[in-house]
């Protein structure tokens, strides 16, 4: 696996000395930009490519916001993971953010342990996304005669491989399969095996969630647990049915990106699947079951 980069942006130098000791130690190849011009000179070089930038709001010149934007509005780059380090931490100026396309956040000033964990979150959403990509890659046109389907499964790595099967069959599957693959380990993880936001937050950011999945997943009581996935053929448009056999949960506050929610290192997964993957999504009931519904391209 090549090795992690990472831009950092600031135009105080004591805050890149700050960043890049907090960082030292992971293994991470980190580059320093003192400006968003000599940032956005470093993304532009193709040879040079980044799998995450740590960019600060409040720069002179091109200011971490606008930099932001000209980021999410390349194709090129629009994929990478950007965390904002910043004083500017009003829910407004946080909504500002989210909305532009910065999903993590990080309120300055922070403890290593802040900065670690934030970085580990993005870069694990980040692999897992391109992982998505390579199944994806293998599964399309797999399901293009499928009318009605229905498929089970209890462990993550089964959601993933799902999630990249049943998007294949959609116009855009590299978006849609993002948002069933959240959507099925949801129902996994906080579905069956019952780990709520707070407690996942505190897993993520001690390195022991994965651990804690598989034990769960190895329960008696789970054992016979199931994430049911039903896919329907609708007039103009595919229906995409999920439920578990978990008690439900509050989703009406997961719905939207919170700007509270913005500085741990999970729950935006729902809110970005609704907001970039479907057309519709409804939860029914208590919240374990929900129907994403995606449009078929006219013509």
């Amino acid at each position: 696996m090549s090795q992690i980069r990472i831009l950092v942006v600031d135009d105080e130098p004591f805050n890149l000395d700050i960043i890049s000791e907090y960082l030292e130690g992971a293994g991470y190849l980190l580059e320093m930009a003192a400006s968003g011009e000599d940032a956005w000179a470093l993304l532009g070089n193709t040879q040079a490519r980044f799998d995450l930038v740590v960019l600060d709001r409040m720069m002179p010149g091109i200011d971490g916001l606008e930099l932001l934007r000209w980021i999410k509005a390349d194709r090129r780059l629009a994929d990478m993971p950007v965390i904002m380090q910043t004083a500017a931490a009003s829910p407004e100026q946080v909504r500002e953010g989210l909305a532009a396309g910065a999903y993590y956040y990080l309120t300055k000033p922070f403890e290593p342990e802040s900065l670690q964990s934030i970085v580990r979150a993005a870069l694990d959403d980040l692999h897992q996304r391109r992982a998505l990509a390579e199944r994806l890659a293998v599964q399309r046109n797999a399901l293009q005669t499928l009318q009605h389907g229905l498929f089970a499964f209890r462990t993550m790595e089964e959601a993933h491989g799902l999630a990249a099967l049943a998007a294949s069959i959609c116009d855009e599957p590299d978006v849609v399969v993002l948002g069933l693959s959240e959507l099925l380990v949801n129902g996994v993880e906080h579905g069956n095996l019952g780990i709520c936001f707070d407690e996942k937050s505190r897993l993520r950011e001690s390195g022991q969630w994965e651990a804690e999945v598989l034990r769960r997943q190895g329960l008696p009581d789970n054992q016979a647990k199931r994430v049911r996935l039903t896919v329907s053929a609708e007039p103009g448009a595919w229906v995409f049915t999920i439920e578990d056999d978990g008690d439900g949960f509050a989703w009406q506050s997961f719905l939207e990106l919170a700007p509270e929610r913005a500085f741990a290192p999970n729950g935006r997964g729902i809110a970005l699947a609704r907001q970039l993957a479907f057309d519709e999504l409804e939860y029914l009931g208590n919240g374990s079951c929900v129907r994403a519904t995606v449009r078929k391209r006219a013509g």
